[in-house]
C-alpha cells in the first residue's frame, strides 16, 4: 500500500508541477498581449491577478476536457486490471494461508529441527552483543 501511495503522491507532484508550468505560459501569453485586463482603466496589481485568474480556469478547462477523453479508456482498463486481480485473489490467499508455499514458519518458540528445542543449544548465554559466554 505504501508504494502505491508513493507513486500517487509522486503523479500528484508530477501533475501540479506541469499544470503550474501551464498557467505560467498562458500567463505571459496574456500579459503580453495587452496591459489593462480586467477593464478598470488602470494598469495594476488587479491586472496581474486578472490575468493569473484567467489563464488559471484556460488550463483548468483544457484539462477537464482532456480527463472526460480519456476517462472511459482508463476505467475499462482499471476494470479489467480489477477483474485479474479477482481473479487470481483464491490462489494467492491460499498461498498465504500455507497451502501451497515453499517455505513455512515454524511455531513461535519451536526449533524448526525437533521438537519443542529452544533456538539455542542447551546451557548457553549471550551477552547483550549477541556473542556467546
Amino acid at each position: 500500500m505504501g508504494f502505491l501511495k508513493n507513486l500517487l503522491g509522486l503523479g500528484v507532484a508530477a501533475g501540479a508541477a506541469s499544470t503550474a508550468v501551464k498557467v505560467a505560459e498562458k500567463y505571459n501569453e496574456k500579459k503580453n498581449a495587452g496591459g489593462d485586463a480586467n477593464g478598470d482603466g488602470v494598469v495594476d496589481a488587479n491586472d496581474t491577478v486578472y490575468t493569473v485568474k484567467e489563464a488559471a480556469r484556460e488550463v483548468y478547462t483544457e484539462t477537464a476536457s482532456l480527463v472526460k477523453e480519456k476517462a472511459p479508456e482508463v476505467k475499462e482498463k482499471v476494470m479489467a486490471a480489477a477483474a485479474a486481480a479477482q481473479e487470481k485473489a483464491p490462489e494467492i490467499i491460499e498461498k498465504v494461508k500455507g497451502g501451497g508455499g515453499r517455505h513455512q514458519q515454524p511455531e513461535r518458540g519451536k526449533d524448526p529441527r525437533g521438537a519443542g528445542r529452544n533456538h539455542r543449544a542447551a546451557g548457553t548465554r549471550r551477552n547483550g552483543a549477541g556473542l556467546r559466554l
